[in-house]
Order: C-alpha cells, then structure tokens, then sequence
C-alpha cells in the first residue's frame, strides 16, 4: 500500500514513520538558556551522521499551538547541548523528563536525577547516563513551520568507565551498557540482542556468486 504524505494530516504521518522506523535510538538532550536553568528532555528522532568531523543530528518538533519547547529554544538561542543516552535502568527517570509540565518546572528535579558539569558546553550532562556527547550547533535546518533539525558538532564523549574495554583502541563493552531503543506509541526495545554480518569482499563475493549478473541461482 503507498502512502502519500502530502495528503495525510501529520498525526498519521508520524504514526507511520514511528512505525516503520525502529528502534531509534533515544536523545536525552541537557540544555541551559541564558538565565541558566537546566532543562532534559528525550527525542527519538535522532542519529549520528558522521564521524569526520564527529556529528549528530537531532530533529525538534514543536506543538502547533505552544510552538518549540525548552530544548529547541535553548539550543538555537546559545548553540549549545548535551546528548545522553539511556539505559534501561534509567528508562524510568527518561520518561519523567518527557511530561508536558509547563514551562519552567526543572524536569530533571521530577525525576530525581543529578547533574555534573560538562567540559565543553555550559549545558551540564546527566551523571547517571552511561554515554553523554558534548554539543556545540553547526546548524540548525528549519524543515516546517513547527520542525527543525539540531545538527551537533560532538566536542567530547564521556563514557563510563565500567563499559570501557580499551580506551585507546576505542573498544567498549557496548551490549553492557544497556541501552533502550524507541519503537512507537508507548513502546521500547532492548539493544541487547544482536548478531553479526561480516561485510563481502567484491573479489571472493562475485566468485563464489558467478551467476549475479543474470540474477539466477536463487537465494
């Protein structure tokens, strides 16, 4: 069945991407506005993009009515921001951070969670995060009315060290982390369950798949 999206209101759009995109990793972005109240919120519409320079992206979306929250606001005023990741045992807390409370309230104070200060921004990192990146905004792309996309020069990453294997090779006990993905509606996924594809070599691939170019062979 195709989907066009131009003709489906935006609820239904989300609906569908939410579904057909997962798991998507989880956003637990820290940011500071200029009178220096902290504010954390969770996105899921988020990724990294490269790793020279290292960079991430972000994508904001704001309520229709109430327009862009803290988050939005503090990173395209000050360009600065912290991602945090999320493992399970701090899914709880994350979902705290993410109640429509008005502005001001300290969601952060909701959830009982501490900060430490970051080495790069002024936007503190969540001390209990297993991973955070330190942001600074390389841009920001305006894609609609009520959406734009975060895109973060990553300053820093800090990892705890009970997940790091070896520090100078850049090996990480990463299934150890325990990371939580997002799927949709209400749902989330554990990342512990993987399993590996070594990558082809053209040379030995095509000789031992001599029939490639006239598609036969089967699967």
């Amino acid at each position: 069945m195709q989907f066009d999206l131009d003709q489906l209101e935006t609820p239904i759009v989300y609906k569908l991407m939410s579904a057909c995109v997962f798991p998507r990793p989880i956003a637990w972005v820290t940011t500071q506005n200029a009178a220096g109240s902290v504010n954390a919120a969770p996105y899921s519409f988020f990724n990294a993009m490269g790793s020279a320079p290292p960079t991430l992206a972000v994508g904001l979306q704001a309520d229709p009515e109430r327009g862009f929250k803290d988050t939005a606001k503090n990173i395209l005023e000050n360009g600065e921001f912290v991602v945090n990741l999320v493992s399970e045992k701090l899914a709880e807390a994350m979902n705290v951070t993410a109640v429509d409370a008005p502005n001001g309230i300290d969601e952060l104070q909701l959830a009982r969670l501490g900060t430490t200060p970051s080495s790069h921004v002024a936007p503190p990192r969540i001390a209990s995060a297993p991973v955070a990146f330190e942001c600074v905004s390389l841009t920001a792309l305006v894609t609609g009315p009520c959406q734009t996309i975060a895109i973060g020069l990553i300053k820093a990453i800090h990892v705890d060290e009970a997940y790091v294997k070896d520090a100078e090779r850049g090996h990480l006990s990463t299934l150890d982390i325990g990371l939580v993905g997002r799927t949709f509606a209400s749902g989330y996924v554990r990342t512990t369950d993987r399993f590996d594809l070594d990558r082809p070599n053209w040379q030995s691939w095509s000789a031992e798949h001599p029939d490639w170019q006239t598609g036969g062979g089967g699967s």
